[in-house]
């Protein structure tokens, strides 16, 4: 079993046990009363590359990335160092995250925020959408192709924006005929979880125009994001490397580009 295997049989017997604790009806009733949505993916269409920043406490290849830090800390500082939007890992048994940390980065800050997280479930929408997320991640690799239409348009439905992730041309084609609108190219093999980063080039020209482009995993420099914008990608998503830094909002002001316009 790989780990994205295992990793969804863990999310869906988790998922069981949350709807159990919490009734769909109650997530309804907290999302009749959430306040009003960031959009997420116009945040990845300003001028130049956009970043996505995340907030990951640990993962499976890495182990404890950063001991001690609260998320309202590292949050604030994406949002100083000029992060157009947040992504908030929020999987518990291998990435050490939750739905707390999700509401705790969207109380401190005014940029959109992704769940990022295994969602296999329409229940998890619900849930994202009830935390105060604004758009959510779909693996195409986690999901058959019905299963991900369907969650894509739930996820419309719930006025979330979803960014669908693929690592192949079988699944670029899968995320292309459900119509996504926002496309990750994730660099890292969820198999085996090493990193390539000219999957994102190789994937690159098979993406037709007017499709929202993010780069996942793998960039440590303000010279591989130029590469990337003069490409045509649109965002590139960033955890391990900010995560880490000394000074996590000088790091993320270098990455973003944020200090030569200041």
């Amino acid at each position: 079993m790989s780990v994205l295997e295992r990793i969804v049989e863990d999310t869906r017997d988790e998922v069981h046990r949350r709807r159990e604790s919490m009734p769909l009806s109650r997530l309804e009733a907290a999302i009749a009363d959430r306040p009003e949505g960031r959009p997420f993916s116009e945040a990845l269409l300003r001028p130049g590359i956009s970043l996505i920043a995340e907030h990951k406490r640990r993962s499976p290849s890495a182990g404890v990335i950063r001991e001690g830090a609260t998320v309202e800390d590292i949050v604030a500082a994406y949002e100083r160092g000029g992060a157009a939007a947040l992504s908030v890992l929020t999987e518990p048994f291998h990435f050490g995250g939750s739905l707390e940390d999700l509401r705790a980065a969207r109380s401190v800050c005014e940029l959109p925020v992704l769940r990022k997280d295994f969602v296999v479930d329409p229940y998890q929408l619900y849930e994202s959408a009830a935390a105060g997320a604004d758009a959510i991640l779909l693996i195409v690799a986690a999901l058959e192709p019905d299963a991900l239409y369907e969650l894509l348009s739930e996820a419309r439905a719930l006025d979330l924006d979803a960014l669908v992730e693929i690592h192949d041309e079988r699944e670029l084609e899968t995320a292309l005929e459900v119509e996504a609108d926002v496309l990750g190219i994730n660099n890292r093999d969820l198999g085996d979880f090493s990193v390539d980063i000219e999957r994102t080039y190789d994937l690159l020209a098979d993406i037709p125009a007017g499709k929202t482009v993010v780069s996942e995993s793998g960039f440590t420099s303000r010279e591989q994001l130029d590469e990337l914008d003069r490409v045509g990608v649109d965002a590139v998503l960033i955890g391990e490397t900010l995560m880490r830094a000394p000074d996590v909002e000088e790091a993320t002001r270098r990455l973003s580009g944020y200090a030569a316009d200041v």
